[in-house]
């Protein structure tokens, strides 16, 4: 009877935007209702069983299992939501502490720092207002209204009373507010008022309730869970400031974003600013222009590049390998054009789904509309279905190195790593059920083999296994087939993987393969994905040996995606100082002075006629300053000729990251050193 009572205390609660958490009846009822005659069983992660009192906080839990963890204890968890330490308990079931070590900690810890942020910005810009400031990887952001955009000195302002803030160590506190009471609290703030009244009348009944926290009376909207107090944020830092439009839409106001990162430790922030640090020294779009490769200008448009010579050189490199891998797996080379009828995309479903990623239609041939593809897919489909395909066909695999372009926002495009044009090593494989499991493990092989061959081995990748989303196409039993295969596939390769449930797309579940780079960024590169729509859209078929019509199994997979952005997180990966074989310039000859040129052309043709790509530095310049140069431009090779080389038929020989060079190496030995320098890796 005393638990039905406390029911009772529970008003017809509807939560808002998921920013409510079920609310317990002492925080509603305002008395601790809990009997100790009532308890709540927790399962702890090592699978023992405990009992505690009903309405036991978080907090009270882990006092109980150790002070040290209690200390660590930044929130816990129960049945898989984060509560805040101070959330009385009244349900049992699988429960865990967490601490700044586990990820759901770092989240909170950086949701944490964002109202923080929030807080600074409105104590010191009074007039401006706030609107959202999610946890992202790595950190955190808060965009707000302001009248002018902030400057590197407002962002100092700020970083220094975020840092009063934390160290008033003010305790967070959650609030319930009825809808109405939370329009009025945050009457001055729009973009506050508008997330409120988001929400769809007909999706909410009885008296809606809304979230906030708030400390030393600043409030946000907020589900929660916070740490315990501002004290808690060991190490916060800001770190820039740019535009973004609210909600991500360029026709509603333009606010100013504020970034910033925070971490369980000041040696941990630390190593973090060094990455970025370092990540800005590779960044591709200051290397590209740097080394020669590439270039964005003004004048072709925002999100596609231009090739220069070396630039050109590497990217042939690239694609020779994968054509020469395509070819060793098997595939079989396909063309298609960039532009098709608009009714074609229509069938694939592309104007239904993916129009606002299109570039708009060209009317031409008597009112007939074509579009620039956006993905290669419907063009190999094409190909197969250009005759009767029989058992026997398959597996059919089909590859094209294909340009394909898409619309992406102005805000988003970042030089080749988000381009609005780009080449993708597309391979589409036809094949039965029989065959699929074969040949999931083939593609995958593959991924692997071409991310080794660009210095990418096993220790530095791990794969996502996505599955069957709540909306999807295709039947039961193919999507279960499919993932198991896919599973097996992975299992077989000895790949790491987690697994994503219902994350895969809506037409089929896929492996993404992730690399990480040599300063720890992690990348996603490689994809292998079954699609159950297409073969039903174009109604593809082939013929069984019973002489019956049957629906292909369609597996599509990139290797480096797209060409453009691999080629990208190359440079950033190597800093722009390439292996050997894979260096647009692999020997540099550097003539000592004008007398020796003669023979550095020489020496230049003993090494390119064994096959290598060589420069002669011909310049006037001093041989220190030609030899910098080649060491600015990364070359692998720099080789110093002079007058004693001439004499002796010899050379001096120095390899990128070496102080000095080997002097007097008959040129004959050079050429062999080089030559299995660069060798292209097996």
């Amino acid at each position: 009877m005393q638990r039905l009572n406390e029911l009772k205390c529970i008003h017809s609660l509807t939560p808002l935007l998921s920013m409510r958490l079920p609310e317990t009846p002492s925080l509603l009822c305002g008395d601790r209702l809990a009997s100790e005659t009532l308890a709540v069983l927790l399962r702890y992660p090592d699978g023992s069983e405990v009992e505690h009192p009903d309405g036991v906080t978080g907090l009270e839990v882990a006092k109980s299992i150790g002070p040290r963890l209690a200390e660590a204890a930044v929130a816990v968890k129960l049945n898989g939501q984060l509560l805040d330490l101070d959330r009385p308990l009244t349900e049992g079931g699988d429960f865990a502490v967490i601490t700044l070590k586990d990820p759901e900690g770092l989240h909170i810890l950086r949701h944490s720092s964002a109202h923080v942020l929030a807080q600074a910005v409105l104590a010191e810009f009074p007039g401006s207002t706030f609107a959202i400031g999610p946890p992202i990887e790595d950190g955190f952001y808060y965009d707000f209204g302001v009248d002018t955009p902030f400057s590197p000195e407002d962002l100092e302002r700020i970083e220094e009373r975020m840092h009063r803030i934390i160290e008033e160590d003010q305790p967070f506190q959650r609030v319930v507010l009825g809808r109405d009471e939370a329009l009025e609290v945050f009457a001055d703030h729009k973009y506050k008022v508008e997330i409120i009244e988001s929400v769809d009348p007909s999706e909410v009944s009885g008296d809606e309730i809304v979230t906030a926290y708030k400390n030393n009376g600043f409030i946000d909207l907020c589900r929660g869970p916070h740490l315990p107090s501002t004290g808690r944020i060991p190490a916060v830092k800001l770190l820039r400031s740019s535009g973004a439009y609210w909600r991500g839409d360029e026709n509603r106001d333009q606010l100013q974003r504020i970034y910033g990162t925070a971490w369980p430790s000041r040696a941990e922030l630390d190593e973090y600013l060094n990455r970025l640090e370092e990540a800005e020294k590779r960044d591709h779009r200051r290397l590209g222009p740097e080394l020669d490769l590439f270039s964005f200008p003004s004048p072709v448009g925002s999100g596609l590049a231009v090739w220069h010579p070396k630039g050109g050189m590497l990217r042939k490199l690239v694609e020779d390998r994968s054509r020469a891998m395509h070819e060793k797996y098997g595939f079989e080379f396909v063309f298609t054009p960039h532009l098709m009828k608009a009714d074609l995309w229509r069938t694939s479903g592309h104007l239904d789904y993916y129009a606002e990623n299109m570039y708009p239609r060209m009317v031409m041939d008597n009112d007939v509309e074509y579009q620039v593809k956006p993905m290669n897919c419907p063009g190999h489909i094409l190909i197969y279905q250009s005759r009767t395909r029989s058992y026997r066909d398959l597996p059919l695999r089909f590859s094209e190195l294909g340009t394909v372009y898409r619309y992406e926002k102005s805000g988003v495009v970042h030089g080749l790593l988000r381009a609005r044009g780009f080449t993708q090593d597309d391979s589409h494989t036809f094949c039965t059920e029989d065959q699929l499991g074969d040949e999931l493990r083939h593609q995958l092989r593959f991924v692997l083999e071409w991310q080794a061959a660009f210095g990418f081995d096993r220790s530095m990748i791990s794969a996502e296994l996505s599955t069957r989303p709540e909306k999807s196409v295709g039947e039961a039993r193919q999507w279960e087939i499919a993932e198991h295969l896919l599973a097996e596939a992975l299992d077989a390769e000895g790949v790491d993987y987690v697994v994503s449930p219902g994350e895969g797309a809506f037409y089929g579940p896929k492996i993404d393969i992730h690399v990480k780079d040599a300063i720890g960024r992690r990348w996603q590169m490689g994809t292998v994905q079954l699609d159950f729509n297409n073969p039903e859209l174009f109604g593809l078929e082939y013929v069984s040996p019973g002489n019956v019509a049957q629906r292909p199994y369609m597996v599509h997979c990139a290797k480096a995606g797209s060409i453009e952005r691999f080629i990208g997180i190359l440079v950033e990966h190597y800093a722009g100082a390439f292996p050997a074989w894979l260096a647009p310039v692999q020997v540099t000859v550097a003539p000592v002075a004008d007398r020796h040129i003669e023979y550095a052309v020489s020496v230049g043709a003993a090494f390119t006629g064994a096959g290598l790509r060589v420069e002669v530095d011909r310049s006037s310049e001093t041989v220190g300053d030609k030899i910098r140069r080649a060491i600015t431009q990364k070359h692998p090779v720099i080789v110093v000729v002079g007058d004693k080389d001439v004499e002796d038929g010899t050379v001096g020989l120095r390899l990128y990251g070496e102080d000095r060079d080997t002097r007097g190496v008959p040129l004959a030995e050079a050429v062999d050193r080089v030559v299995e320098l660069a060798a292209e890796p097996a």
